[in-house]
């Protein structure tokens, strides 16, 4: 039946798979370029805007990451284009290791041998193609705006298991099984798109081809069980969780298939009509390293170990070179309000699963969407539990991602202070 509703909505599409041989991102293993593709990769964007006219677009990726500096031009080239602001922009990327470097690849060509540095070039093509496409299914979705009614939701899927335990058994291991749900339908009632967010990394699959991993998968799924309806991914506060069992097709495949039930569920059962005023915040705050010594890096630089070796001497070329060490990295964060029954908050970098429990509860466990995975997405974010613990995601990861040294121990509380700020 028709709607009667507050606001519009757009959406919009632009597969970005690569058309010739490219490095993959996501696992430093790796010998060889990609061989084939098993699955498209999308870019889709979800334009929602309210009465008074406050546009939000929703930009989802089938892509391992995103840098701060391609997600802030290609913001500004749609800004050109269409007005949009910047802080009415969300770019959050599945993070499936079965896609192409995308940006800037020093971070991986680092660590790497002479064979991917032969794909520089490729990468670059690949990047300039790929920013192109995002772009335009953002134009598109602002382009397709007609009355619609937005829903809200939460449902459940449990395949997400806290991947520290098998380094400590000891370790508490929480994880954030939620499955919050968007969806909106058209004037004449019919499903337009829905949106719908897991914290889980996309590494049921290591292989040579490309794919979105279970997140490809679900949204194959869903948009067969609903022709005509976009299905979108969000990655959440999955930085320190794999999805499990793992490592074959079929299991990306029954992961997705069990993540469209969940939302099938959520679509089948009674959801929050959204309604009022859509508000949409942005702040940069600098998260602040650990910072080597000279001392130190150049005891490093002599260790018998392969990748603090490689870190110290990369940090003491670019230390020579500028003088110093960056001391801190600009970090975004996002609030974006839907009347009073959704309040979305989107974090850059792999945020670990406390990060959701802390502002859900905060915020309120039925009314709270938290997504990691956006719009900078350039190293692990720890909480301060996690970095206490060490291991992967709290430190040894910095290495791959090239900075100086872990987060100072005021990391989560600055990151938790600003979203409390925003939405006072």
């Amino acid at each position: 039946m028709p709607v009667s509703a507050a606001w519009t909505a757009g959406v919009g599409r632009y597969e970005i798979t690569p058309n010739e041989p490219v490095w993959m991102a996501g696992y430093g293993s790796r010998v060889r370029p990609m061989e084939g593709v098993r699955q498209p990769l999308w870019a889709k964007a979800l334009a929602i805007r309210d009465s008074a006219g406050h546009t939000a677009v929703i930009v989802t990726l089938d892509l391992c990451d995103i840098d701060g500096k391609t997600a802030d031009e290609i913001a500004a080239e749609v800004k050109r284009r269409t007005g949009v602001p910047r802080e009415s922009i969300v770019f959050n990327t599945s993070h499936t290791h079965s896609g192409p470097i995308f940006g800037d690849p020093v971070n991986y060509l680092f660590l790497m041998g002479p064979e991917p540095r032969a794909y520089v070039e490729a990468i670059r093509r690949y990047t300039d193609y790929a920013r192109t496409g995002i772009a335009q299914a953002i134009v598109n979705a602002l382009g397709e705006m007609q009355p619609a009614e937005v829903r809200f939701g939460i449902g459940f899927a449990g395949f997400a298991v806290n991947r520290r335990r098998a380094w400590k058994r000891e370790l508490p291991g929480p994880a954030d099984h939620d499955v919050p749900v968007l969806a909106v339908n058209g004037p004449d009632g019919k499903l337009l798109a829905t949106v719908a967010g897991y914290s889980c990394h996309n590494t049921v699959m290591g292989d040579y081809l490309i794919n979105g991993d279970y997140a490809g998968y679900f949204q194959e799924a869903l948009e067969h069980r609903h022709p005509g309806a976009t299905a979108l991914f969000v990655q959440g506060t999955g930085g320190d969780a794999n999805p499990l069992p793992r490592r074959t097709e079929a299991l990306a495949r029954s992961h997705g298939e069990t993540l469209a039930d969940a939302v099938d569920e959520v679509l089948s059962g009674r959801m929050k009509k959204l309604d009022g005023e859509l508000l949409t915040r942005m702040s940069v705050i600098p998260l602040k390293f650990q910072m080597p010594s000279r001392a130190l890096l150049d005891a490093r630089a002599e260790s018998a170990a392969a990748s603090p070796k490689r870190h110290a001497r990369r940090l003491l070329a670019q230390w020579d070179r500028d003088g110093k060490l960056p001391e801190s990295h600009s970090y975004p964060v996002q609030v974006w309000r839907f009347g009073t029954a959704l309040t979305m908050v989107t974090l850059g970098g792999e945020v670990v699963a406390d990060y959701s429990i802390r502002i859900k509860t905060l915020l309120g466990w039925d009314s709270t969407w938290v997504a990691g995975y956006s719009n900078d997405v350039f190293a692990y974010i720890p909480s301060l539990r996690v970095l206490r613990e060490g291991g992967y995601e709290g430190e040894t990861a910095m290495e791959w991602d090239g900075h100086p040294g872990p987060f100072t121990a005021d990391v989560e509380e600055m990151i938790l202070a600003t979203v409390a700020r925003m939405t006072r």
